[in-house]
């Protein structure tokens, strides 16, 4: 709900539980109150110094400028014709309207009439310029969403060195900052310090969100924890280089969030205007836990779309060719994978790397999206046919950002790769980039991509991006716009994806960048699931699943069974192990299947089924973090929204405290598991479910309770 008091000029952005409101004061717009809901109004502080002139740096204003007073971390710096970098924006008028705003070009959170609301806020430089604020209220899911739009107004040209889509204060007192950092195969490790004066950020510059940071995080008090205390999240809805600072100073703590300023520099003509994407917000005074269960509601509910956004729809198991061949295959190989995972009971194939025309190893070919006749006789349609006849659906993996120098379309078109004329280029896994920026090549890559999807029925795309953008030059745009090249590239990234979508509504895309580099909720508005990590060892993700869960639904998550030693650890986990971590995710499989005897793909079948049995469970479920990751072990639980069902899993070291409270639980019921075992309610959250003793090598169990009457 949003309320507009439009003789005091007083605004409240009202959720179930939260409230942000705004107040304008000397002609500035500013943030009075975030916390939990208010039905009135905050009570105004007095001024914040006897001298005006000092008010600038001090007061919360909703979207800070540079140059004029406020000193802090600003979200719009612009440069003026005359080279002039200071701004004064001042409030001009507010509306509201039902329904959720939308973004032309770029992802956002979406919902009708009956489910949100905007609010819009227009404020005005004298010197020509104006900054349009956009609120979207989702109350149902306490969700509170930003994005900006900035207009040139005046005669001359106008050039955005800084665009923020997220700018506000929290109340005082101290904080501490929860990030989620990593590397590749080792990503959003989760990172907590307290908020120390000056600026603390996170970002990055390499053209995607990259495994070192993931474009969300937590402000928090000291005190909190799962189930208390308050904390700030927010997600950035982008897939690009992104910027985010959390500022400690005399006048408070600031957080700021939008695309990086590296070689970020927007002209813009008269009459012109910039989008700013869009920011997440959800505030929780009872702990992370709360927290996450708002933001996963909202990303089911508001931010996936098409077919797959429906949580009641099953879930592919699906079985990935790539550590069963790599790039080692031809059409019999991968039949007779295919007919081991038929036993297995999986219902999609996905040929990975390795199907186009001289592809045998990642030194070449890829630009080059049409078939190795010498692998696959039949072509695409050939293989799918046969995949098809075995009763099961055809996936494929692609890498469309990505061109070989060794390769047919690097020959015709080597303009087409990011490069800087005059400097040799770097290859990183003997590939460079595409310059997306351009519509004309994104044209040609559609062109291939459509060929081949037209061909036969493809049912599911794994689309992969590995490397970082570096020698980021347009062929494209002139020197005074080549930092626009960044942001552009990333529009060229939507606009492709939502042309499959639109020729293919029933397609079921994964997103992946070497893994997690690329997970964040701009990718999740085109494809409803993203590929985790490329470690799918299953004490790794342990740590990786745990980071991800704080601000995504473990239906976004990719997680599949594989085999031991694992491939990138060479660690010998339990079966149960493994089928813990890839059950809490979408499910599939990254193993040879072929090496199976018949009494261990009956094994893998059984494991398929308890998917299908329980996947919309876990998909829809409240997720509780019961023991957090230590180097042996974690526990966790899946609760459904009626409480008649959950999933509870224990690995390592979690499984030597003798009992596990599970909390959240009907007290008034009891609980039976598979075995026959039964508990109340009350038994189970107060002292605990049973731990049994577990021997091995990473240990594992996997309770499924369901509510009996006592």
């Amino acid at each position: 709900m949003i309320r507009y008091d439009r003789e005091t000029n007083r605004i409240s952005l009202d959720t179930a539980h939260s409230s942000l409101q705004f107040a304008v004061r000397e002609g500035l717009l500013l943030q009075t109150y975030s916390g939990p809901r208010l039905r009135g109004w905050a009570a105004e502080e007095r001024a914040p110094h006897n001298d005006p002139g000092c008010w600038p740096n001090l007061l919360p204003q909703v979207c800070a400028v540079p140059g004029a007073g406020d000193q802090r971390t600003c979200a719009l710096q612009a440069e003026f014709s005359d080279g002039s970098e200071a701004g004064e924006l001042y409030f001009k008028s507010a509306g509201v309207s039902a329904g959720k705003y939308a973004l032309e070009g770029l992802p956002a959170f979406h919902g009708d009439e009956a489910e949100a609301e905007t609010l819009r806020l227009v404020l005005e430089d004298p010197m020509g310029l104006q900054v349009e604020l956009l609120f979207g209220v989702f109350e149902d899911c306490d969700l509170i969403t930003r994005a900006m739009r900035v207009t040139n107004t005046g005669a001359q040209p106008v050039r955005l060195r800084k665009a923020a889509s997220l700018c506000m204060d929290l109340p005082k007192g101290p904080l501490e900052l929860v990030t989620f950092d990593g590397d590749w195969a080792a990503e959003r490790r989760m990172h907590r310090t307290p908020l120390r004066p000056g600026v603390q950020s996170v970002g990055s510059t390499g053209g995607i969100p990259t495994h070192a940071h993931n474009p969300a995080v937590i402000l928090c008090r000291p005190d909190t924890g799962e189930e208390q205390g308050e904390c700030w999240g927010a997600a950035f809805v982008y897939s690009g280089n992104f910027l985010i600072e959390a500022e400690s100073s005399i006048a408070g703590s600031r957080l700021v969030m939008g695309i990086h300023p590296y070689h970020f520099c927007w002209t813009l003509e008269p009459g012109e205007c910039f989008t700013a994407p869009e920011a997440a917000l959800v505030y929780s005074d009872r702990g992370f836990g709360e927290m996450s269960h708002r933001f996963h509601k909202a990303i089911r509910g508001h931010l996936l779309r098409g077919p797959w956004a429906d949580m009641e729809r099953p879930r592919p198991v699906l079985i990935n060719s790539w550590e069963a061949a790599y790039f080692d295959f031809d059409e019999a190989k991968l039949l007779r994978l295919a007919q081991a995972a038929k036993q297995a009971g999986i219902d999609l194939f996905v040929l990975d790397d390795g199907w186009f025309e001289g592809r045998n190893a990642d030194t070449t070919s890829l630009g080059d999206w049409t078939v190795d006749y010498s692998k696959l006789p039949g072509g695409i349609p050939g293989l799918c046919e046969k995949i098809r006849a075995l009763g099961m659906d055809f996936g494929i993996w692609v890498e469309p950002e990505a061109i070989s120098p060794e390769s047919r379309l690097y020959r015709e078109h080597p303009d087409w790769a990011l490069q800087i004329p005059g400097r040799k280029n770097l290859e990183i896994r003997h590939q460079y980039t595409l310059d997306f920026s351009r519509p004309e090549v994104v044209d040609g890559i559609w062109e291939q991509l459509r060929a081949l999807l037209d061909s036969c029925p493809v049912k599911y795309v794994k689309w992969d991006m590995n490397r970082s953008l570096t020698h980021v030059w347009s062929a494209g745009l002139p020197a005074a716009r080549q930092g626009e090249v960044y942001h552009r590239y990333v529009l060229g990234v939507y606009s492709l994806q939502q042309r499959l979508l639109e020729r293919y509504p029933d397609l079921l895309l994964e997103n992946c960048a070497g893994g997690g580099a690329r997970f964040d909720c701009g990718m999740l508005y085109y494809s409803p699931q993203i590929w985790c990590s490329d470690n799918t060892d299953a004490l790794d993700r342990l740590f990786i699943q745990y980071g991800t869960s704080f601000f995504y639904p473990a239906s976004t998550v990719g997680a599949h069974f594989s085999t031991v030693p694992n491939h990138c650890t060479g660690r010998i986990s339990s079966p149960e192990a493994r089928m813990a971590s890839a059950l809490s995710g979408t499910f599939g499989y990254e193993l040879d299947l072929t090496r199976y005897s018949a009494e261990e793909l009956e094994q893998l079948r059984g494991y398929s089924e308890l998917y299908r049995k329980c996947g919309r469970m876990i998909r829809t479920a409240r997720l509780y973090r019961l023991v957090p990751p230590t180097g042996r072990g974690a526990a966790w639980m899946y609760l459904a929204e009626d409480k008649n069902e959950a999933m509870v899993f224990a690995v390592g070291d979690a499984l030597t405290g003798g009992r596990l409270p599970l909390p959240g639980l009907n007290p008034e019921r009891s609980y039976r598991s598979e075995e026959g075992e039964c508990w109340t309610g009350e038994e189970l959250s107060r002292l605990g479910l049973p731990l049994p003793r577990c021997w091995g090598d990473v240990p594992a169990v996997i309770w499924h309770l369901t509510a009996i009457d006592n």
